[in-house]
């Protein structure tokens, strides 16, 4: 017995894979507005918004790395 939500059982992966993830794309989103660059923003975002949409644990964490590489590479 555990937590249920509307998606399925309560994961701990999905929740600190989100919480990684999110905190890199609001340290995104932070450097964005700094240097006035609105696809570091933008990128910033979706990290942040992207794991409450998807529910599959290797999706978070693949998308995450492919997110976090995209926002560090492009410039």
């Amino acid at each position: 017995m555990g937590l249920t939500t509307s998606s399925g059982d309560f994961n701990w992966a999905n929740l600190i894979g989100g919480l990684f993830f999110g905190m890199i794309g609001l340290i995104g989103f932070m450097y964005g507005k700094r240097d006035k660059n609105p696809k570091r923003m933008a990128i910033g975002v979706v990290l942040m918004v992207y794991p409450y949409l998807v529910y599959n644990t290797f999706a978070v964490y693949a998308l995450g790395i492919v997110l976090t590489a995209v926002l560090y590479f492009w410039r």
